[in-house]
Parts: structure tokens; sequence; C-alpha cells
């Protein structure tokens, strides 16, 4: 699916959130279908949209058996039902069943400070523990067995400390650990031989503003040495899927916030959406993957890091269910039901998927196996409930591009801004209808060809064009037409032409205008009728006379600060030819758009070139006959040229400051105006 600049920054601080809320009086409380939260998805324009309940609070877990937690930071769910709690306010593990029964307590005797957990299929547990500076590891009865502290080896850096906060192990025992203040990345230790340092893993990029480079260029050695080095992020959390793939959530990172790292490190994935300040990742069961914010919001992506949904929130202590104070840990069950671990209120929470999301995790895994004949049936089940779903929609398209279908899969990619989709389907649509048409098509040209022949000779022998030739002339020779005809001209000899606008009256501002008029037009024809691959806007949505007042305000503010600064500085161009000038250097756009408008319906993706060409040389001689047009009306040299365009853009950016100030100030007066009159009409009622 297209991303708008490299995608959107999702700004979870503007959600509302609905007041509907049941208190927790007992260890697990069921709550009712309702949620205290809304639920958003990102469509494909990129925008933040709300769409259906994704999941519903399901249950609260305050207890394990009769036993409180206190500051647990984080747990662990086996594949066969039993949950592994880090108790780290208590310095142990407490195991329960997916209820919250008590099965056993282990670690308490040898942990000091855990903060992270993680348990083998085969029950063994590692537990990160960042004050003992160690892993320990402890078998399935809860009995400790071993640990690994820091790594005796050159490359880990003598100078660093071994702070283990968070710990995943694959299959052949490597453990991946995320170490406070290690900046180089996971650290990767084996279990051979007591533990061996394999190196690091995954470490975050740096980058850096232009404005940070400028400054450290500037700075003298003393100063450069005590400023804040440009290192990169340490990872905050980490999964790890069936294949051995590490999921790891960093703060700071945006775009790159999640990630998902094969075994030489590379990021597989590139979520559409971010989380500012995420504290933990799960992955999910249908190829998908979930993060969750520190302020308790969840989201859902596919495989391919595209947003399903966002749910949840923060509770401002209210003790609402579904919401949460601060989230230390995500996972999920084998039923696809969300485990939330909430540190400050010491509780589990868990969350239960509506039949709308069954419905689409059952589509979306067979649609990530390729089984998109299967996924039909799931989806249109989807639909049915939700048929502006973007997701389902872009699935359906690509299933049906799968079968064939074409005319429908285009039906479900327009739905779902799926350029891509459309543009396979789009292909193959036209390669039929050329294969059906090209005789066709070849038989009109040609027949085209032998009637304009034919007309030429019986025009020569018996003059029967003379009449049309007159008329066509006579309009032609109408002033306004000649004046709006003089744009062919200016296009090809701009310096004439200039001279023609404002020594020989070859155009006059009614001319001007007309041209403006048919301008605007072609732009708004060409914003929202465009070929569906290259429309910005969404279907539906029209704001005719908004853009056809901004352009006629941007014309008058350019013409204006244009002409101002050109008086100052001795111009020789009257308002009247710089205004004229202006319109007739947009002559460009007036010729090539209507054949850009036309090509865009025609081409597919590979093809955009034909389009993005000739719109970039249409600008780029738009650009030189501004220039031109400025300086011949004015008579300067090149280097006046620019500096007038300087001081233009210049004069723009402050009556557009003046004009902000204006109305923040006229705002106000009309909101203290309208308060003066409230309250005297309040005081005359009473």
């Amino acid at each position: 699916m297209k991303k708008t600049s490299k995608k959107l920054f999702i700004s979870l601080s503007a959600f509302l959130l609905a007041a509907v809320m049941f208190l927790s009086t007992a260890k697990q409380t069921e709550v009712q279908a309702d949620s205290p939260y809304r639920t958003y998805t990102v469509d494909g324009y990129g925008s933040v949209t709300e769409t259906q309940t994704a999941y519903l609070p399901y249950a609260t877990i305050t207890k394990i058996g009769e036993e409180a937690l206190v500051g647990p930071t984080d747990f662990t769910i086996t594949k066969d039902g039993y949950m592994y709690i880090l108790d780290s306010g208590n310095k142990r593990v407490v195991v329960s069943d997916m209820e919250g029964n008590l099965i056993k307590i282990f670690g308490q005797d040898t942990l000091v400070n855990p903060f992270g957990i993680y348990v083998t299929s085969d029950h063994t547990c590692y537990v990160a523990d960042r004050d003992a500076r160690s892993i320990q590891v402890f078998n399935a009865d809860g009995e400790f067995i071993n640990a690994y502290g820091k790594p005796n080896h050159p490359l880990y850096g003598e100078t660093l400390d071994f702070l283990p906060k968070k710990v995943v192990v694959n299959d052949s025992g490597t453990m991946y650990v995320i170490c406070e203040s290690n900046t180089n990345g996971i650290v990767q230790i084996s279990p051979v031989d007591g533990g061996t340092f394999l190196g690091y893993f995954g470490t975050n990029n740096t980058s850096a503003s232009l404005w940070r480079i400028i400054w450290r260029a500037i700075q003298t050695d003393a100063q450069r040495a005590k400023s804040q080095g440009n290192i990169p992020s340490t990872p905050d959390n980490m999964a790890i899927d069936d294949k051995g793939l590490i999921y790891t959530v960093t703060r700071g990172e945006q775009y790159d916030t999640l990630k998902r790292l094969n075994i030489a490190g590379t990021n597989m994935i590139e979520a559409d959406a971010y989380e500012p300040v995420p504290a933990a990742t799960a992955v999910g069961n249908h190829d998908n993957v979930f993060v969750a914010s520190t302020q308790g919001y969840i989201y859902e992506y596919n495989n391919d890091g595209e947003l399903l949904f966002v749910f949840g929130g923060l509770d401002n202590d209210q003790n609402r269910i579904g919401l949460s104070s601060k989230v230390e840990a995500i996972q999920i069950g084998m039923d696809d039901k969300i485990y939330v671990l909430d540190s400050d209120d010491a509780r589990i929470q868990v969350f239960e998927p509506t039949e709308f999301t069954q419905l689409l995790h059952e589509a979306l895994y067979l649609f990530s196996k390729g089984r998109y004949t299967e996924s039909k049936a799931p989806l249109t089940e989807v639909l049915e409930m939700n048929n502006l779903f973007d997701y389902a929609n872009m699935a359906m398209g690509k299933a049906l591009v799968q079968e064939e279908n074409y005319e429908e899969a285009i039906k479900y990619a327009k739905l779902a801004k799926d350029w891509d989709t459309y543009s396979d389907a789009f292909w193959e649509i036209r390669n039929e209808w050329l294969k059906d048409n090209l005789v066709t098509v070849i038989l009109v040209i040609v027949a085209l060809w032998i009637l304009k022949k034919l007309l030429e000779f019986f025009d020569e022998k018996y003059g029967i064009l003379e009449l049309p030739k007159e008329l066509l002339e006579k309009f032609g020779n109408l002033k306004l037409i000649k004046e709006m005809r003089y744009m062919f001209f200016f296009m090809r000899h701009p310096i004439d032409g200039c001279y023609g606008i404002k020594r020989e009256k070859k155009v006059s501002v009614l001319s001007a205008n007309v041209l403006l008029v048919i301008g605007i037009a072609f732009y708004i024809i060409n914003k929202y009728f465009c070929g569906f691959l290259f429309k910005d806007v969404r279907e539906g949505d029209f704001d005719i006379f908004s853009d056809m007042g901004l352009i006629i305000i941007a014309l008058l503010l350019v013409t204006g600060c244009n002409y101002l600064m050109c008086t100052i500085n001795e111009g020789e161009g009257k308002f009247k030819h710089i205004y004229c000038s202006l319109i007739y250097s947009f002559a460009p756009y007036l010729v090539f758009m209507p054949f850009i408008f036309a090509i865009s319906h025609v081409i597919t993706y590979n093809e955009s070139f034909f389009v993005t060409f000739p719109t970039l040389f249409m600008w780029a001689w738009i650009a030189l006959l501004v220039f031109i047009s400025i300086r011949e009306i004015n008579n300067y040299t090149i280097k006046e040229t620019v500096k007038i365009i300087g001081l233009t853009i210049f004069t723009i950016l402050i009556a557009l400051l003046l004009a902000f100030i204006i109305y923040v100030l006229g705002s106000q007066v009309i909101d203290f105006v309208q308060s003066i009159f409230r309250e005297a009409v309040y005081k005359i009622g009473n």
C-alpha cells in the first residue's frame, strides 16, 4: 500500500476515549461487551480513522491465587497455557494458569532486582537480573541451575557493565540480552563453555539533523568534546517468533520504532505508524505483531507492518478495566486473547478479540500463506460488517487479482487506495482491451488519415473548406483570441514576449484573467479527476471554492509583493505588466496539463515516467519563464533578478506572518466582545 512521506506519525494524545467503565472487585472480573476506548486504524490516505471495536476488555487478574503482585516488570505465556510472571517487587517468579490460579513460586532466594523473563518450550526459565548483573536460569521445577554474567571478551567492552534488563532465547539456546546503557546493540551469548559472547546484534542507526552537523562543524575541539555524542539508542524491549526472528521496540526511532531483525540483524519490516513511547512487543498467531505503549495503547500490525488496529489508553488513576497506568509487557495467548501487564496497578488485563477481528485474523493468516481463494470467505464477512475497512478491501483486491478477476479487483483496490493492486489489475485489463480492439484502432486511424487526405484533395480542387477556414480565421483574429494565442509565442520567445507585453500591448488584463480561469479549471479537473494512480485527494472529497480562493490569493500575494520589491528597487514594470507576464509564464501548464491528464488515465505504475517527466519538465519551463519575465519586465540583470526573487519570498513570509497575527488578535477581540455581550445579556435577564 502506498505510504505518505515515508508514511505518517500517529499522535495518540489526540484520541478521544469513551467514559464507559466497570470496576474490578475480585481477583478476576468479567466485564460486559462495552469498551472504555475507541478503536482506530490507518486508511489508504495515511489518515487515522475510527473503525469497528477490535478487542473488548475480557478480564483482569489482580492476584495469583492469594498472592498479590508488587511492581511486576515482565511476564511470558507458554504454548501449553502457563503464565510466568516476574514479580519484581517481591524478587520472585510466580507461575499460574491462564485464569490466574497459582501453580508455583520460585527464585525468591536468588533474584536481586529482576527486569525480564523468558521461558522456553521445555519450561526452562531465563531471568534478566540487572542488579545481580547476570542472566539467571531455572529448570522446569523452579530450581536454580546456572547464571551467565558479563562476557569475558574484549569485543564486549572492558569498561561496559553488564546490566541485563530483557532476554529472549532461540531454539539453539543462544540468549539475546538487552543491557541497560549498552548502545552497541543486543548482546548475544551462547551457552557453550559457560557463556560465550557471540557479538552485538541489531544495533540501532544514528542520525543527525542538518543543524546538528553544521553546529558540530563550527565548534572547537573542546566544545565538541563536552557536547553530547550522537550515539545509537538502546532497545527498550524485544520478542522472538517461531522462526527465530527478533522483534525490537525502541523509543525515539520514529518509523523504525518497531523492527523485525533477521539473522544478519537487518530490519525486515516497515511500520506505517509508530508509537513514541513503546513498552513492549509480542508476536501474534496469524503473522501479525503487537506493540504496547507505556500509556496503554495497543497497536496491531500485519506481517508487512501495515496498521490494523490501535486501541486502549491511559487510565489516569480511575481504575477502569481496559485502560492502563503503566504497561510493562504484552503477550498473546494461543486463543488470540491479549494479555497486558500493568506494573503500577500490579495487574494483568485481558482483551478478547471480537468476531470482526477473528474473521480478519483468519483472512490475514490465509492470505499471508498464499491461500487467496480461501481467504475470500472471511474477507467477505469482514466487509459485510465494515465495507470501508481498508485492509480487508486491499486483501480482497489482491485475492481477486490472483483469480484473474481484474474488473472486481479494481473496485476493491480503489476502496482500499491500494495503488499497486490497481496498477496490476489495470495492466491486465488494458492488455485484454488492446488484444480485442487493436485492429479496430488501427483501422480507425487509417480511416481518419484517408479522410484527411480526401478533404485536402477536394478542398484544393473544389474549395469545400473555404467557408470553415474563413470563419476560423475571423474567430482567430478577434482581439481577445489573439491576445490569448500570444501565450504560444511567449512560451517560445519569452524575451520578445515580455517586450510585447510591456511595450506593444500584445495582451490585456482581460486575456490574462481568461487564461487564469482556464488554468484554475485545469487544476481542479486534474486534482479531482486525474487517473487513480496519481490522485492524492480522497474519492468524493471536493473543495473547489477553497482551491480557487487559494490560487487567486496566492497569485495576488506574489504579484503584489513582487511589484512592491520591484518598485523599491527601481524596477520598470507596472503592476499590470507583472500580473500579465506572471500569468503568461504559466502557459506551459495550459499546454501540457491536458495531455498529462489524459495520459494519467491509461498508464500503470511501471509507466509513471510518462507523467512524472512531463510534469517536471513543465514546472522547470514555468520557473524559467517566471525568472525571465521578472528580469525583462523590470530591466534587471541576472544578479538583480535573483535578489528580487529572494526579497519577494521574504516579503510574502512577512505578509503571511502579519495576516496570522491579525487573525489571532481579531479572534481574541471578537471573543472579548462576545463575552461582554453575553455578560450584559445575563445581567439584563436577571
